[in-house]
């Protein structure tokens, strides 16, 4: 029940995520233990802790339902803004899916593995007969999506250290498209366009490749791509498996930081 004021230390719009620090906080706070999003699997039990519709300290439980799922939320006056595209007002993030109930007011507060440990900042639900332009919101229907913990604290040690946070940039335009795989086909980031001296460029990347995997992790879109591009942090080597001509291959980038061409 106790209150306490508090500074901003920094904010970065661009992952929905702030830093603030407790003027004279007590002794006797205790600080969450952080797990590790890398061995989160899909099916295990999770529970969302926040503030829903005003009714501070509840608790719902639920399950992991996908990982690595690219969700993007154009940032509102009054909303919360999840992800990236073209506008400068919204951004996209590799979220964790989970089916704990989420409703307006849990955004910002943690989702925890059984072991009570964060895994995850609740940030964004999926809603029915409203779109993401919606001033409404109606409640949760089983779909949320938290902001993995890898991301967040790499995000918040950044705004402790300097106020500010850097994004990972790979250099190319893309579109979803589908390429052949065996007898089969598989959907797929479609390149449009590689910026000279950027990392795709020095890593070999044309226009016309299809990426249909990041570090393993399959690729099946443009917002995919911009979802794992930006779970990497700045100076992150990653490996790109391509589709050239029929052909897979891999290639290695270096992320840089956006506007840093050589």
């Amino acid at each position: 029940g106790r209150t306490y004021d508090a500074t901003v230390v920094g904010t970065d719009p661009s992952t929905d995520l702030a830093v603030i620090k407790l003027t004279n906080a007590p002794n006797d706070l205790k600080a969450i233990a952080f797990g590790d999003a890398n061995t989160i699997t899909v099916g295990e039990p999770v529970m969302a802790v926040g503030n829903p519709l005003g009714l501070a300290g509840t608790v719902t439980t639920g399950i992991v339902s996908a990982l690595n799922r690219p969700v993007t939320t154009s940032a509102q006056p009054s909303g919360d803004p999840f992800g990236q595209q073209s506008a400068s007002s919204s951004v996209v993030t590799n979220a964790i899916q989970t089916s704990a109930a989420i409703n307006p007011g849990n955004s910002g507060g943690a989702l925890v593995n059984a072991g009570g440990q964060l895994i995850g900042i609740n940030s964004a639900i999926a809603s029915l007969g409203s779109s993401s332009g919606s001033s409404s919101q109606s409640g949760s229907i089983g779909i949320g999506f938290a902001i993995p913990v890898n991301e967040a604290r790499s995000i918040a040690g950044q705004l402790i250290s300097t106020g500010t946070a850097t994004h990972p940039f790979l250099g190319v335009s893309s579109k979803d498209g589908v390429v052949a795989d065996g007898s089969a086909k598989r959907a797929a980031a479609v390149l449009t366009n590689v910026v000279s001296g950027t990392p795709a460029d020095k890593a070999g990347l044309q226009a016309g490749d299809s990426i249909i995997a990041v570090d393993g992790n399959s690729i099946d879109g443009s917002l995919s791509l911009v979802a794992q591009v930006r779970e990497h942090s700045v100076g992150d080597k990653v490996t790109l498996t391509i589709v050239r001509n029929s052909h897979t291959q891999d290639l290695s980038a270096t992320l840089t930081k956006k506007g840093t061409t050589k």
